[in-house]
Protein backbone atom coordinates (compact mmCIF):
# COMPACT_ATOMS: atom_id res chain seq x y z
CA UNK A 1 0.00 0.00 0.00
CA UNK A 2 1.37 3.31 -0.51
CA UNK A 3 0.45 6.81 0.88
CA UNK A 4 -1.37 9.87 -0.11
CA UNK A 5 -0.54 12.99 0.98
CA UNK A 6 -4.05 15.30 1.20
CA UNK A 7 -6.84 15.09 4.03
CA UNK A 8 -10.01 12.86 3.79
CA UNK A 9 -13.22 14.00 4.51
CA UNK A 10 -16.66 14.14 2.72
CA UNK A 11 -16.01 17.82 0.26
CA UNK A 12 -18.04 19.04 -2.50
CA UNK A 13 -15.84 19.87 -5.97
CA UNK A 14 -16.78 21.98 -8.62
CA UNK A 15 -16.92 18.79 -11.04
CA UNK A 16 -15.60 21.12 -14.21
CA UNK A 17 -12.21 21.25 -11.64
CA UNK A 18 -11.72 17.37 -11.52
CA UNK A 19 -9.21 16.33 -12.99
CA UNK A 20 -9.79 12.86 -14.84
CA UNK A 21 -9.00 9.45 -13.94
CA UNK A 22 -6.24 8.05 -15.61
CA UNK A 23 -6.50 4.07 -16.95
CA UNK A 24 -6.67 2.26 -13.65
CA UNK A 25 -8.71 -1.06 -12.54
CA UNK A 26 -10.53 -0.29 -9.05
CA UNK A 27 -12.31 -2.73 -7.43
CA UNK A 28 -14.63 -1.70 -4.19
CA UNK A 29 -15.77 -3.64 -1.70
CA UNK A 30 -18.91 -2.46 0.22
CA UNK A 31 -20.53 -2.94 3.36
CA UNK A 32 -23.77 -0.88 2.36
CA UNK A 33 -25.85 -0.80 -0.64
CA UNK A 34 -25.70 3.22 -0.32
CA UNK A 35 -22.09 3.33 -0.94
CA UNK A 36 -22.17 0.79 -3.86
CA UNK A 37 -24.44 2.75 -5.87
CA UNK A 38 -22.28 5.69 -5.44
CA UNK A 39 -19.31 4.01 -6.54
CA UNK A 40 -21.33 2.12 -9.42
CA UNK A 41 -22.49 5.47 -10.69
CA UNK A 42 -19.15 7.48 -9.68
CA UNK A 43 -17.81 4.82 -12.59
CA UNK A 44 -20.50 6.01 -15.22
CA UNK A 45 -18.85 9.63 -14.40
CA UNK A 46 -16.93 11.20 -17.85
CA UNK A 47 -14.36 11.58 -16.00
CA UNK A 48 -13.64 7.95 -15.15
CA UNK A 49 -14.59 6.83 -18.61
CA UNK A 50 -11.06 5.77 -18.47
CA UNK A 51 -11.04 3.57 -15.35
CA UNK A 52 -12.26 -0.24 -15.10
CA UNK A 53 -14.31 -0.21 -11.84
CA UNK A 54 -15.26 -3.21 -10.51
CA UNK A 55 -17.80 -2.90 -7.06
CA UNK A 56 -18.00 -5.91 -5.06
CA UNK A 57 -20.29 -6.44 -1.25
CA UNK A 58 -18.73 -7.97 1.46
CA UNK A 59 -16.39 -5.30 3.16
CA UNK A 60 -12.99 -5.95 3.60
CA UNK A 61 -13.09 -9.54 5.13
CA UNK A 62 -14.53 -9.98 0.88
CA UNK A 63 -11.42 -8.36 -0.58
CA UNK A 64 -8.86 -10.23 1.66
CA UNK A 65 -10.42 -13.63 0.44
CA UNK A 66 -10.70 -12.63 -3.69
CA UNK A 67 -6.83 -11.33 -2.80
CA UNK A 68 -5.16 -14.44 -1.53
CA UNK A 69 -5.28 -16.13 -5.21
CA UNK A 70 -5.79 -13.12 -7.31
CA UNK A 71 -3.10 -10.43 -8.35
CA UNK A 72 -4.89 -6.61 -6.31
CA UNK A 73 -5.80 -3.74 -9.16
CA UNK A 74 -4.25 -0.46 -8.98
CA UNK A 75 -7.15 1.00 -6.50
CA UNK A 76 -8.96 -1.01 -3.74
CA UNK A 77 -11.87 0.79 -2.10
CA UNK A 78 -13.10 -0.66 1.45
CA UNK A 79 -15.96 0.32 2.94
CA UNK A 80 -16.25 -0.70 7.00
CA UNK A 81 -18.71 -1.11 9.55
CA UNK A 82 -16.48 -3.64 11.86
CA UNK A 83 -15.06 -1.90 15.05
CA UNK A 84 -10.99 -0.63 14.77
CA UNK A 85 -9.60 -4.20 16.07
CA UNK A 86 -10.87 -5.78 13.78
CA UNK A 87 -10.48 -3.45 10.47
CA UNK A 88 -6.54 -2.92 11.49
CA UNK A 89 -6.47 -6.75 11.56
CA UNK A 90 -8.10 -7.55 8.43
CA UNK A 91 -6.14 -4.87 6.99
CA UNK A 92 -3.08 -6.18 8.13
CA UNK A 93 -3.66 -9.69 6.36
CA UNK A 94 -4.77 -7.43 3.25
CA UNK A 95 -1.46 -6.15 2.74
CA UNK A 96 -0.25 -9.72 3.04
CA UNK A 97 -1.35 -9.77 -0.48
CA UNK A 98 -1.33 -6.30 -2.15
CA UNK A 99 1.09 -5.67 -4.96
CA UNK A 100 3.61 -2.88 -4.98
CA UNK A 101 2.09 0.04 -5.91
CA UNK A 102 -1.50 -0.71 -5.16
CA UNK A 103 -3.55 2.40 -3.03
CA UNK A 104 -6.21 1.16 -0.66
CA UNK A 105 -8.80 3.63 0.11
CA UNK A 106 -10.99 3.18 3.22
CA UNK A 107 -14.47 4.77 3.77
CA UNK A 108 -16.05 4.46 7.58
CA UNK A 109 -18.78 6.25 9.08
CA UNK A 110 -17.23 7.66 11.91
CA UNK A 111 -15.25 11.19 11.65
CA UNK A 112 -12.42 10.30 13.53
CA UNK A 113 -8.87 12.27 12.94
CA UNK A 114 -7.11 9.70 15.16
CA UNK A 115 -8.48 6.78 13.20
CA UNK A 116 -7.63 8.49 10.01
CA UNK A 117 -3.91 8.69 11.01
CA UNK A 118 -3.74 5.42 12.48
CA UNK A 119 -4.61 4.02 8.38
CA UNK A 120 -2.28 6.65 7.17
CA UNK A 121 0.49 5.58 9.38
CA UNK A 122 -0.62 1.66 7.76
CA UNK A 123 -0.56 2.62 4.48
CA UNK A 124 -3.76 3.46 4.02
CA UNK A 125 -3.93 6.10 0.90
CA UNK A 126 -6.90 8.41 2.38
CA UNK A 127 -9.70 7.41 4.92
CA UNK A 128 -13.74 9.20 3.65
CA UNK A 129 -16.22 9.26 6.00
CA UNK A 130 -19.62 8.38 4.66
CA UNK A 131 -21.92 9.33 3.32
CA UNK A 132 -20.64 10.37 -0.05
CA UNK A 133 -21.59 11.87 -3.28
CA UNK A 134 -20.35 11.18 -6.87
CA UNK A 135 -18.30 14.23 -7.55
CA UNK A 136 -16.35 13.75 -3.85
CA UNK A 137 -15.94 10.10 -4.39
CA UNK A 138 -14.20 10.81 -7.92
CA UNK A 139 -12.72 13.79 -6.65
CA UNK A 140 -10.97 11.35 -3.72
CA UNK A 141 -9.63 9.15 -6.59
CA UNK A 142 -8.39 11.32 -8.93
CA UNK A 143 -6.57 13.50 -6.31
CA UNK A 144 -4.71 10.30 -5.31
CA UNK A 145 -2.89 10.15 -9.09
CA UNK A 146 -2.23 13.57 -9.42
CA UNK A 147 0.38 15.13 -7.02
CA UNK A 148 -0.71 18.02 -4.24
CA UNK A 149 0.89 20.80 -5.47
CA UNK A 150 1.00 20.32 -9.24
CA UNK A 151 -0.69 22.82 -11.93
CA UNK A 152 -4.47 22.22 -12.11
CA UNK A 153 -5.63 20.48 -15.20
CA UNK A 154 -7.44 23.81 -17.67
CA UNK A 155 -10.60 23.83 -18.69
CA UNK A 156 -12.49 22.34 -21.95
CA UNK A 157 -15.05 24.43 -23.68
CA UNK A 158 -16.39 22.70 -26.05
CA UNK A 159 -18.61 24.36 -28.62
CA UNK A 160 -21.17 23.41 -31.29
CA UNK A 161 -24.05 24.32 -33.26
CA UNK A 162 -27.53 22.74 -32.72
CA UNK A 163 -27.74 22.86 -36.89
CA UNK A 164 -25.21 23.96 -39.61
CA UNK A 165 -24.54 27.54 -40.47
CA UNK A 166 -25.28 29.06 -37.23
CA UNK A 167 -22.34 30.64 -36.47
CA UNK A 168 -21.25 28.34 -33.69
CA UNK A 169 -17.34 28.43 -34.92
CA UNK A 170 -17.96 32.36 -34.88
CA UNK A 171 -19.47 32.01 -31.86
CA UNK A 172 -16.33 29.83 -30.54
CA UNK A 173 -13.55 32.28 -31.66
CA UNK A 174 -14.71 35.19 -30.09
CA UNK A 175 -15.98 33.20 -26.93
CA UNK A 176 -12.04 32.66 -26.77
CA UNK A 177 -11.07 35.76 -27.47
CA UNK A 178 -12.96 36.99 -24.39
CA UNK A 179 -11.22 34.66 -22.03
CA UNK A 180 -8.20 35.47 -23.20
CA UNK A 181 -8.25 39.55 -22.81
CA UNK A 182 -11.00 40.12 -20.02
CA UNK A 183 -9.23 37.15 -17.69
CA UNK A 184 -6.10 37.08 -19.09
CA UNK A 185 -5.27 33.47 -19.62
CA UNK A 186 -4.00 31.87 -22.23
CA UNK A 187 -6.26 29.90 -24.31
CA UNK A 188 -6.01 27.65 -27.00
CA UNK A 189 -8.64 26.98 -29.91
CA UNK A 190 -8.85 23.79 -31.35
CA UNK A 191 -10.39 23.57 -34.43
CA UNK A 192 -12.15 19.94 -34.94
CA UNK A 193 -13.25 20.63 -38.07
CA UNK A 194 -10.58 19.13 -40.50
CA UNK A 195 -12.00 19.37 -44.19
CA UNK A 196 -13.79 23.26 -43.44
CA UNK A 197 -12.49 24.67 -40.09
CA UNK A 198 -12.42 27.99 -40.05
CA UNK A 199 -10.60 29.28 -37.26
CA UNK A 200 -7.35 30.39 -39.67
CA UNK A 201 -9.79 32.64 -41.84
CA UNK A 202 -11.40 34.54 -38.57
CA UNK A 203 -7.71 34.90 -37.16
CA UNK A 204 -6.40 36.11 -40.73
CA UNK A 205 -3.64 33.05 -40.29
CA UNK A 206 -2.63 30.28 -42.77
CA UNK A 207 -0.43 28.26 -40.45
CA UNK A 208 1.04 25.14 -42.59
CA UNK A 209 0.60 22.97 -39.29
CA UNK A 210 -2.30 22.13 -37.04
CA UNK A 211 -4.50 19.98 -36.13
CA UNK A 212 -4.19 17.54 -38.64
CA UNK A 213 -0.83 16.68 -37.76
CA UNK A 214 -1.49 16.03 -34.00
CA UNK A 215 -4.35 13.91 -35.26
CA UNK A 216 -2.88 12.01 -37.22
CA UNK A 217 0.36 11.86 -35.20
CA UNK A 218 -0.18 10.54 -31.66
CA UNK A 219 3.07 8.51 -30.96
CA UNK A 220 4.63 12.34 -31.49
CA UNK A 221 2.11 14.17 -28.99
CA UNK A 222 4.22 15.72 -26.56
CA UNK A 223 3.71 19.59 -25.23
CA UNK A 224 7.19 20.20 -27.68
CA UNK A 225 5.22 18.86 -30.60
CA UNK A 226 2.26 20.82 -29.58
CA UNK A 227 4.07 24.29 -29.72
CA UNK A 228 5.30 24.09 -32.74
CA UNK A 229 1.91 23.51 -34.14
CA UNK A 230 0.33 26.34 -32.85
CA UNK A 231 -0.40 29.81 -34.33
CA UNK A 232 0.19 32.31 -32.07
CA UNK A 233 -2.92 35.19 -32.59
CA UNK A 234 -2.19 37.35 -29.50
CA UNK A 235 -0.11 37.24 -26.60
CA UNK A 236 -2.52 34.95 -24.66
CA UNK A 237 -4.36 33.14 -27.53
CA UNK A 238 -3.15 30.37 -29.85
CA UNK A 239 -5.24 28.45 -32.73
CA UNK A 240 -4.76 24.86 -33.30
CA UNK A 241 -5.83 25.28 -36.91
CA UNK A 242 -7.81 22.98 -39.38
CA UNK A 243 -6.19 22.08 -43.14
CA UNK A 244 -9.77 22.59 -43.88
CA UNK A 245 -8.75 20.66 -47.15
CA UNK A 246 -11.29 17.55 -48.72
CA UNK A 247 -7.47 15.77 -49.94
CA UNK A 248 -8.24 12.58 -47.55
CA UNK A 249 -10.92 11.40 -46.20
CA UNK A 250 -11.31 11.88 -41.93
CA UNK A 251 -12.93 8.94 -41.45
CA UNK A 252 -12.03 9.14 -37.47
CA UNK A 253 -11.61 6.86 -34.74
CA UNK A 254 -13.94 7.23 -31.78
CA UNK A 255 -10.87 8.10 -29.47
CA UNK A 256 -9.30 9.88 -32.35
CA UNK A 257 -9.06 13.31 -30.54
CA UNK A 258 -8.39 12.23 -27.10
CA UNK A 259 -4.20 12.54 -27.28
CA UNK A 260 -4.44 15.74 -28.12
CA UNK A 261 -7.49 16.84 -25.55
CA UNK A 262 -5.75 15.61 -22.76
CA UNK A 263 -2.25 17.11 -23.92
CA UNK A 264 -4.24 20.36 -23.99
CA UNK A 265 -5.96 19.85 -21.02
CA UNK A 266 -2.83 20.20 -19.35
CA UNK A 267 -1.02 22.68 -21.50
CA UNK A 268 -3.21 25.84 -21.21
CA UNK A 269 -5.41 27.08 -18.27
CA UNK A 270 -8.22 26.83 -20.95
CA UNK A 271 -9.40 24.84 -24.57
CA UNK A 272 -12.08 26.39 -27.01
CA UNK A 273 -13.43 23.34 -29.26
CA UNK A 274 -14.74 24.09 -31.90
CA UNK A 275 -16.89 21.27 -32.94
CA UNK A 276 -18.30 20.67 -35.97
CA UNK A 277 -22.34 19.77 -36.56
CA UNK A 278 -21.47 16.06 -37.03
CA UNK A 279 -22.97 13.33 -35.10
CA UNK A 280 -20.50 9.95 -35.05
CA UNK A 281 -18.41 8.14 -32.51
CA UNK A 282 -15.80 10.83 -31.96
CA UNK A 283 -18.06 14.06 -31.87
CA UNK A 284 -20.61 12.43 -28.94
CA UNK A 285 -16.99 11.26 -27.27
CA UNK A 286 -15.81 15.20 -27.22
CA UNK A 287 -19.08 16.89 -26.42
CA UNK A 288 -19.17 14.18 -23.13
CA UNK A 289 -15.78 14.72 -21.80
CA UNK A 290 -15.59 18.33 -21.83
CA UNK A 291 -15.55 20.40 -18.72
CA UNK A 292 -18.56 22.84 -20.14
CA UNK A 293 -20.90 22.90 -23.45
CA UNK A 294 -21.83 25.28 -25.29
CA UNK A 295 -24.95 24.62 -28.03
CA UNK A 296 -25.61 27.34 -30.18
CA UNK A 297 -29.10 27.55 -31.94
CA UNK A 298 -30.75 30.01 -33.90
CA UNK A 299 -34.49 30.71 -33.10
CA UNK A 300 -36.30 28.69 -35.88
CA UNK A 301 -37.77 25.22 -35.52
CA UNK A 302 -35.33 22.75 -36.83
CA UNK A 303 -32.82 24.34 -34.32
CA UNK A 304 -35.48 24.13 -31.65
CA UNK A 305 -35.42 20.04 -31.98
CA UNK A 306 -32.19 19.89 -32.57
CA UNK A 307 -31.19 21.53 -29.64
CA UNK A 308 -33.79 20.13 -27.39
CA UNK A 309 -32.42 16.65 -28.61
CA UNK A 310 -29.18 17.48 -28.05
CA UNK A 311 -29.29 19.02 -24.74
CA UNK A 312 -31.48 16.13 -23.58
CA UNK A 313 -28.59 13.96 -24.86
CA UNK A 314 -26.15 15.59 -23.03
CA UNK A 315 -28.00 15.87 -19.53
CA UNK A 316 -28.43 12.14 -19.79
CA UNK A 317 -24.77 11.67 -20.80
CA UNK A 318 -23.72 13.98 -18.16
CA UNK A 319 -25.49 13.89 -14.80
CA UNK A 320 -23.29 14.66 -12.41
CA UNK A 321 -22.00 18.21 -14.97
CA UNK A 322 -23.96 21.31 -15.19
CA UNK A 323 -26.18 21.47 -18.49
CA UNK A 324 -25.38 22.82 -21.36
CA UNK A 325 -25.11 26.08 -22.15
CA UNK A 326 -27.42 27.81 -24.40
CA UNK A 327 -26.63 30.53 -27.20
CA UNK A 328 -29.00 31.79 -29.48
CA UNK A 329 -27.41 33.61 -32.35
CA UNK A 330 -28.90 36.01 -35.02
CA UNK A 331 -32.02 37.09 -33.07
CA UNK A 332 -33.89 39.75 -34.50
CA UNK A 333 -33.53 39.04 -38.35
CA UNK A 334 -35.52 41.64 -40.20
CA UNK A 335 -39.02 40.25 -41.14
CA UNK A 336 -38.04 36.23 -40.64
CA UNK A 337 -40.65 34.69 -38.58
CA UNK A 338 -38.54 33.57 -35.18
CA UNK A 339 -39.65 31.66 -32.20
CA UNK A 340 -39.64 34.00 -29.14
CA UNK A 341 -36.64 33.91 -26.96
CA UNK A 342 -38.84 32.78 -24.10
CA UNK A 343 -40.97 29.84 -25.74
CA UNK A 344 -37.49 28.55 -26.97
CA UNK A 345 -36.36 28.45 -23.62
CA UNK A 346 -39.44 26.74 -21.89
CA UNK A 347 -39.16 23.87 -24.94
CA UNK A 348 -35.83 22.96 -24.18
CA UNK A 349 -36.07 23.74 -20.14
CA UNK A 350 -32.91 25.78 -20.38
CA UNK A 351 -32.19 29.82 -20.69
CA UNK A 352 -30.55 31.23 -22.57
CA UNK A 353 -26.62 32.09 -21.53
CA UNK A 354 -26.41 34.60 -24.15
CA UNK A 355 -29.02 36.30 -26.57
CA UNK A 356 -26.86 37.55 -29.65
CA UNK A 357 -28.60 39.63 -32.26
CA UNK A 358 -28.75 39.91 -35.68
CA UNK A 359 -25.89 42.52 -36.83
CA UNK A 360 -24.98 41.96 -40.20
CA UNK A 361 -22.62 44.92 -40.19
CA UNK A 362 -20.35 44.16 -37.34
CA UNK A 363 -20.51 40.13 -38.17
CA UNK A 364 -20.03 40.54 -41.47
CA UNK A 365 -16.50 43.17 -40.98
CA UNK A 366 -15.19 41.22 -38.95
CA UNK A 367 -15.45 37.76 -40.82
CA UNK A 368 -14.03 39.73 -43.85
CA UNK A 369 -10.74 41.45 -41.88
CA UNK A 370 -9.93 38.12 -40.39
CA UNK A 371 -10.84 39.98 -36.78
CA UNK A 372 -12.54 39.36 -33.66
CA UNK A 373 -15.76 42.11 -32.93
CA UNK A 374 -13.75 43.46 -29.91
CA UNK A 375 -11.30 44.30 -32.34
CA UNK A 376 -13.61 46.21 -34.69
CA UNK A 377 -16.49 47.28 -31.98
CA UNK A 378 -14.83 46.62 -28.70
CA UNK A 379 -17.98 48.60 -27.17
CA UNK A 380 -21.03 46.75 -28.63
CA UNK A 381 -23.18 45.21 -25.90
CA UNK A 382 -22.19 41.66 -28.01
CA UNK A 383 -18.79 42.56 -26.93
CA UNK A 384 -20.14 42.31 -23.39
CA UNK A 385 -22.10 39.01 -23.86
CA UNK A 386 -19.23 37.15 -25.37
CA UNK A 387 -17.06 38.85 -21.66
CA UNK A 388 -20.00 37.74 -19.38
CA UNK A 389 -20.31 34.46 -20.51
CA UNK A 390 -16.55 33.97 -20.71
CA UNK A 391 -16.44 34.27 -17.33
CA UNK A 392 -18.81 32.14 -16.28
CA UNK A 393 -17.57 29.57 -18.18
CA UNK A 394 -14.44 29.35 -16.79
CA UNK A 395 -16.72 29.92 -12.83
CA UNK A 396 -15.58 33.20 -12.26
CA UNK A 397 -17.76 36.12 -10.82
CA UNK A 398 -17.66 38.77 -12.79
CA UNK A 399 -15.62 40.44 -15.55
CA UNK A 400 -12.54 43.28 -15.03
CA UNK A 401 -13.57 45.91 -16.71
CA UNK A 402 -12.16 49.25 -16.67
CA UNK A 403 -14.10 51.89 -16.94
CA UNK A 404 -14.03 54.61 -19.88
CA UNK A 405 -13.38 58.23 -17.98
CA UNK A 406 -12.48 61.63 -19.58
CA UNK A 407 -9.51 61.72 -17.86
CA UNK A 408 -8.54 58.54 -18.42
CA UNK A 409 -6.11 59.66 -21.54
CA UNK A 410 -5.38 62.16 -19.58
CA UNK A 411 -4.16 60.42 -16.78
CA UNK A 412 -2.38 57.23 -19.28
CA UNK A 413 -0.03 59.60 -20.40
CA UNK A 414 1.13 61.33 -17.09
CA UNK A 415 1.59 57.80 -16.11
CA UNK A 416 3.57 57.36 -18.95
CA UNK A 417 5.70 59.72 -18.66
CA UNK A 418 6.44 59.09 -14.67
CA UNK A 419 7.25 55.62 -15.72
CA UNK A 420 9.69 57.21 -19.02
Amino acid sequence: MSISAHESGKRQSDGAQISPVPRISVQAFCETAEVARVIEQAAEDRRMSKAHVKVHMGGVAAAVEAFRTAPTPNLIVLEFRVDRATLVAQLEELSEFCDSGTKVVVIGHENDIALYRDLVSRGVSDYIVAPLDILTFIQQVSNLYHLPGADALGRVIGVIGAKGGVGASCISHNLAWSISNVLDYQVVIADLDLPFGTAGLDFNQDPPQGMAEAVFSPDRLDSNFVDRLLSKCSETLSILAAPATIDKNYDLGETAFDPIIDLLRGAAPCAVLDIPHLWNGWTRRVLIGVDELVVVASPDLANLRNAKTLIDAMRSARPNDRPPRLVLNTVGVPRRPEIAVAEFAKAVELEPAAVIPFDPKLFGTAANNGQMLAEVEPSSKIVESFDDLGVALMGKTSARRQKKTLLGPLLERIVGKKAS
